[in-house]
């Protein structure tokens, strides 16, 4: 093999393995997030079963559901998120170059066919084009402000883990805050699947935007950031385990 290979086999792996291991510490945050942030929209859960708030989902979804309910879907996420981050990290490099030069489903499976009986191979990808343009300034701001940062320290190579990790987490939290509303859009864009006449809430994307501020007024498109922001530490380690693995790999 080419050192260039190796050198991309190397970022590959030890982004996936970083993705996999952060992404299942920070689930229950994530599925914290999830619920906060979809709930006005959901069929499932009635107007006077939302949850008030991050502490009141944490003690009642437990009771409810059970503990294991905090990783319902993960294994779905990590699938999704091994290859996407190890892609990420594998082409970081040529990203620079090239710039700078009750629930309603059962399991995965369940999901997949479900959707694509009521509403065909296009309601799979209800929400794609929001979710692609919150993908690109999330992954400008994640990418290039923390190698911009990392860049302007002493000893970029040499940095200890706590300050590395100090700067991922500052990046991953400003980063995930800008970008939140395009995912709040998305994931409303997503929950009507399945929906059919007047059940649909929203016409597009736009529209979705339109009545989510008409209707619910501006900080709805920021329900559930804060959980957010503290699932965004997983991010910040991958950031920095990643880093730590590329020096033992």
């Amino acid at each position: 093999m080419t050192e260039q290979a190796i050198s991309f086999a190397k970022d590959f792996l030890a982004g996936g393995i970083a993705a996999a291991i952060s992404k299942t510490a920070v689930a229950p945050i994530e599925r914290v997030k999830l619920l906060l942030q979809v709930q006005h929209a959901s069929k499932q859960i009635a107007a006077d079963k939302q949850y008030k708030g991050i502490v009141d989902c944490i003690v009642r979804i437990p009771k409810e559901q059970g503990v294991l309910s905090f990783w319902r879907g993960n294994l779905a996420n990590v699938i999704r998120y091994f290859p996407t981050q190890a892609l990420n990290f594998a082409f970081k490099d040529k990203y620079k170059q090239i710039f700078l030069g009750g629930r309603e489903f059962k399991g995965l499976g369940d999901c997949l066919v479900k959707i694509t009986k009521s509403d065909g191979i296009r309601g799979l990808y209800q929400g794609f084009n929001v979710s692609v343009q919150g993908i690109i300034i999330y992954r400008a701001a994640y990418f290039g402000v923390y190698d911009t940062a990392k860049g302007m320290l002493p000893d970029p190579r040499n940095t200890h883990i706590v300050v590395s990790w100090m700067i991922a987490q500052t990046v991953t939290a400003v980063a995930g805050v800008v970008s939140y509303p395009f995912d709040t859009v998305r994931r409303r864009m997503m929950m009507q699947s399945g929906r059919k006449g007047a059940d649909i809430m929203y016409k597009g994307t736009l529209d979705c935007w339109r009545k989510i501020f008409k209707d619910e007024g501006g900080k709805a498109f920021f329900k559930g950031a804060w959980s957010n922001v503290l699932r965004g530490m997983g991010g910040a380690f991958v950031l920095v385990l990643y880093d730590e693995l590329k020096k033992v790999i």
